[in-house]
């Protein structure tokens, strides 16, 4: 990679299989994922039919697939059994078969990490862990609803490590009366710890969830814009600094350590969605598909026991929309997007006059092979950029 952008993706960004499994032994209060707490351990041996059924059913959709990637996110997937998970594997390598060289991520919590338990995912198929590390401060941890404490987060990393070679982990950052300074050290301690891949989220008030209601009761407060910016300036410092840049706008990696799966995703490839309030896209004979399935995973169980899948929504994509997708995951990527592709999508090219008044603010940059990329200045107003594009 140059200073002037990656090589462009290939034109076919591959197909990836994401599997939600839902369960966790906590809520987080600012989490607002299909996430499911249950007082008793749910019936394994149940949902691997369940997952089985899915597949097939999806793979009918599809035909045949070669699968570059797997995803196992959740809820907490580290709460299933190794069997559990070498079962979904092999469904669906008989439905899609495996690459050789496919990249297959699980999540883990490290209040979940047991050295026997991640040799078995390594054994049944698992090759890349992502933690849910979330800080490397106690405190933050405590308010961050954490079952974990530092310690025991950097042992976790220690374990997955030596069961993995490649190892990601979570933080959260712009967390209530964080500094920059003191987020910068907290950055430089977890990439010490020689992992090839960090996932840095800021921290945002999502409805519906605990902290949406301490924050409208005065009970919470999170960084302003001018903080929530100078700490996204030492983000971006500290890691580029340590050589793991951003290579999308939550995401860094060491030069040939990024996701695979997620840049399916960003590139706009296809990918199956499985399991409880799973969402995936799908090329068919009839154009491409924006799937969900039922989120409640009882009832996600049941429909699929009862009519093989819990497929809810099966919505066809116009090109113009499919464009749209494209623009707004694209352009999150340091490589930008393949302007090409856009104007085939959407049947017209984007706006000259539009890209020039950005480049002139210094908003995007234009690059080799007709890509169009946002540039640093404009990451941290990266929607208002897709918005401005997009009319």
């Amino acid at each position: 990679m140059t200073e002037t952008g990656q090589s462009p993706p290939p034109v076919d960004p591959g197909f990836g299989v994401y599997v939600h499994w839902p369960f966790c032994k906590a809520k987080c209060p600012y989490c607002d994922f299909n996430s499911h707490v249950r007082h008793a351990p749910p019936d394994q041996a149940r949902f691997v039919a369940a997952f089985r059924a899915e597949i097939a059913h999806m793979r009918a959709a599809t035909g045949q697939r070669r699968t570059q990637s797997v995803f196992f996110g959740g809820g907490t997937p580290s709460l299933m059994e190794p069997s559990t998970v070498e079962a979904i594997l092999a469904a669906i390598d008989a439905a899609w078969p495996l690459d050789a060289r496919a990249e297959v991520t699980l999540e883990a919590n490290p209040t979940s990490v047991e050295a026997g338990r991640f040799r078995g995912y390594r054994a049944a198929g698992v090759n890349r862990v992502s933690l849910g590390v979330q800080a490397l401060d106690d405190t933050s941890l405590k308010a961050l609803g954490r079952m974990h404490t530092a310690d025991e987060a950097l042992k976790a990393v220690a374990v997955a490590r030596a069961a993995f070679e490649r190892v990601s982990f979570d933080l959260i950052y712009a967390r209530p009366n964080q500094t920059p300074e003191a987020w910068s050290a907290e950055l430089r301690r977890a990439i010490n710890e020689g992992c090839e891949h960090l996932s840095l989220y800021q921290l945002t008030i999502e409805e519906g969830t605990p902290f949406a209601a301490l924050h409208a009761a005065g009970k919470l407060t999170i960084p302003d814009g001018d903080l929530a910016r100078a700490l996204w300036d030492a983000t971006q410092e500290t890691t580029t600094a340590a050589g793991l840049p951003a290579y999308e706008i939550s995401n860094h990696a060491r030069p040939g350590a990024e996701s695979r799966h997620n840049l399916l995703y960003w590139r706009y490839g296809e990918y199956a969605g499985v399991g409880p309030g799973a969402h995936g896209r799908l090329d068919t004979p009839e154009g491409r598909l924006a799937t969900s399935t039922l989120r409640g995973p009882e009832d996600w169980a049941a429909r699929v026991e009862a009519q093989g899948h819990a497929i809810v929504s099966e919505e066809a994509l116009s090109l113009p929309e499919q464009a749209d997708e494209l623009l707004l995951m694209g352009l999150r990527l340091k490589e930008g997007i393949d302007r090409q592709r856009y104007a085939r999508l959407a049947g017209r090219d984007l706006d000259p006059a539009r890209i020039a008044a950005l480049v002139e603010e210094g908003m995007v940059e234009e690059m080799p092979g007709d890509r169009l990329r946002v540039t640093p200045l404009g990451f941290p107003v990266l929607d208002a950029i897709v918005a401005d594009l997009a009319a």
